[in-house]
């Protein structure tokens, strides 16, 4: 039977001996390749340097080609009890992404502190990253305390400081080692110099260290890749696609995709070379298709219906972050949020507390995210996402944040924040209350054209077919002197505007289209435009974009929406007079067009 793997990160301040506990443990333990530590020792002998055990990781480095099994950041040894992969995080500041990265997947740390130099700022920093990335376990390691002459008052001063400091972050260290890497005090052995202290060593310590819970037992989650659709052969199967982050489920189960909302049955499983047992559990790639034919995106998360408890979805959270960006964070500037599978753009809207790591005092009256600060704030995305609470679900309940394409910050989502008005919701107020009219009034126009101003939006998934019914509408209007316009979005597109993310230029795009379309409907206009995938999200942005006129939503496709987004469901049996005809009454009862027009 193989043994239990537990993964320790050993984090701390530049030079407070992390590698050197660490080379220690792998000395003390066997671990080493045979004769490895005699090299060493004569290595810095010949160089007339003196000898420490952290020189034993940067020699393993250069092994790799033979097949040792320790690389830049991690290293691998076992007990009679377990397997133990032990990652070196960087002590210095500018590595803090490297430390980071080490942290968010460890069962436990070791945090360690120089008992001469006392505590230091990353001491501080990296406690505090801890606690924000939920590693469950954390024993601090008193390291050179042969400097400190085993003095029991510097170390329960030590012991006093730092857990006052970890309280306030919600933490409590397993115990406190005074040790000594160099000398190998309480590291495997307890020693005769610190003879009033009882605890456990260094490695006893690690053996008490618990696995994370398994994600099995944990509620279904899977966040979605993609879709995958099969026409050869007559195959009609659409087949959703993702890594199963929690939980399990099986053939016939119920589900519910969100943040869409919409619900279906599993029908089978799918793989490559072989299909999936008929229930499978995490982690586990997974393809599965459904009893009934919905649309669904990449990025929703598929949950069983039977769960206990579900994904919260909004659009505004309350998030813990660190930023890591050159440039600083600034609000009114898009960024990338990546959350599971989700790929969204969010822009920072409030800063609650930007915190001193150092201190965890909250500086007065700061606007922006600088290097290595970490905040409580206020993210607002441009469209609803599903996620979790870290303790449910660690791949939906922790995020990064993409700027210029290059990874800037990251974090754990803390909750919804549901009071005050959305980004888009304020600017929308502004540009209302500063709009400017001039002497011709809306009754005015709507005696002239003898219609009112309509924006008429068709969706659907094929594109073509919804682009030749939009500028059939627009000939059937203005065969009826009605005044109509074609505005396809393609025509709003500026080169300068484009990004080279596909992400962001839909929102660029909507937001464009909704603003263009504000000001031709204010000029009398039944303006028509062809969007394809549009989901219900996308449509209420466009529909406050057009405050304060109203929006006619037309759709080609019964299961790309649902709950009724769509004011007017066509049927794809019905040719296109009947789809015409159909769209010209509903103008009709919404008193848009006159009676004579039907």
């Amino acid at each position: 039977m193989e043994k239990e793997s537990l993964k320790v990160v050993i984090v701390g301040h530049v030079d407070h001996g992390k590698s050197t506990i660490l080379g220690r443990l792998l000395a003390d333990t066997g671990s080493l390749p045979e004769g490895k530590l005699a090299q060493v020792q004569e290595s810095c002998r010949r160089n007339a340097r003196p000898f420490e055990y952290a020189f034993l990781l940067d020699a393993l480095k250069n092994e790799q080609s033979q097949g040792i099994t320790i690389d830049t950041a991690r290293c691998f040894f076992k007990t009679a009890k377990r397997r133990y992969i032990m990652m070196d995080a960087p002590g210095h500041i500018e590595f803090l992404k490297n430390m980071v990265t080490g942290a968010a997947t460890a069962d436990a740390a070791l945090l360690v502190i120089d008992a001469h130099e006392g505590i230091q700022e990353n001491s501080k920093r990296h406690g505090y990253l801890l606690a924000m990335l939920g590693v469950p376990q954390v024993a601090v390691v008193i390291n050179k305390f042969d400097l400190s002459g085993y003095d029991r008052f510097v170390y329960e001063q030590i012991v006093k400081e730092y857990s006052a400091f970890l309280q306030r972050l919600g933490v409590k260290a397993s115990c406190y080692i005074p040790a000594s890497g160099r000398h190998g005090e309480n590291i495997v052995e307890l020693s005769r110099n610190t003879p009033w202290y009882s605890g456990p060593t260094v490695l006893s310590q690690l053996e008490t260290f618990t696995k994370r819970g398994s994600s099995e037992k944990k509620p279904f989650r899977m966040p979605v890749q993609d879709i995958y659709k099969f026409t050869a052969q007559g195959d009609e199967r659409r087949i959703v696609a993702g890594t199963i982050a929690g939980g399990s489920i099986a053939v016939g189960d119920s589900v519910v995709f969100l943040p869409s909302g919409k619900e279906s049955v599993v029908k089978t499983f799918e793989g490559f070379p072989a299909s999936p047992e008929s229930r499978v559990s995490a982690p586990c790639p997974l393809g599965v298709t459904l009893s009934t034919q919905i649309y669904v995106r990449p990025g929703e998360i598929m949950c069983r219906k039977d769960e206990a408890s579900f994904p919260q979805v909004a659009d505004r959270l309350h998030v813990n972050l660190f930023w890591l960006g050159r440039a600083p964070m600034v609000k009114r500037k898009r960024y990338k949020l990546k959350i599971g599978q989700a790929r969204i753009p969010v822009e920072l809207v409030e800063l609650r507390s930007v915190i001193d790591a150092t201190e965890l005092g909250t500086p007065q009256n700061k606007e922006q995210l600088d290097r290595h600060d970490i905040a409580e704030c206020v993210l607002e995305t441009t469209r609803p996402i599903a996620f979790d609470l870290l303790k449910d679900c660690e791949a939906s309940g922790r995020f990064v944040l993409v700027d210029e394409f290059q990874i800037a910050g990251g974090g754990v989502i803390l909750g919804a924040v549901s009071e005050g008005r959305s980004a888009l919701q304020e600017r929308i107020r502004k540009r209302e209350v500063s709009w400017e009219g001039g002497l011709v009034s809306a009754p005015e126009r709507v005696l002239r054209n003898r219609h009112r101003g309509k924006f008429v939006l068709l969706t659907g998934v094929d594109l073509p077919r919804i682009r030749e019914l939009a500028r059939q509408f627009e000939r059937k209007l203005f065969t009826l002197h009605l005044n109509a316009y074609y505005l396809a979005p393609a025509s709003l597109s500026q080169p300068e505007q484009l990004t080279n993310d596909e992400l962001f230029e839909r929102e660029e795009q909507l937001a464009h289209l909704g603003s263009t379309a504000r000001i031709l409907t204010d000029a009398g206009l039944i303006v028509v435009t062809p969007l394809s995938g549009l989901d219900e999200h996308e449509i209420a942005k466009l529909r406050l974009l057009n405050t304060p006129y109203e929006l006619l939503t037309v759709s080609l496709d019964e299961e790309l929406l649902s709950g009724g987004a769509a004011d007017l469901l066509l049927s794809p049996k019905w040719d296109i007079e009947e789809m015409l005809a159909a769209m010209m009454a509903i103008l009709n009862r919404q008193n848009v067009i006159p009676d004579y027009c039907i």
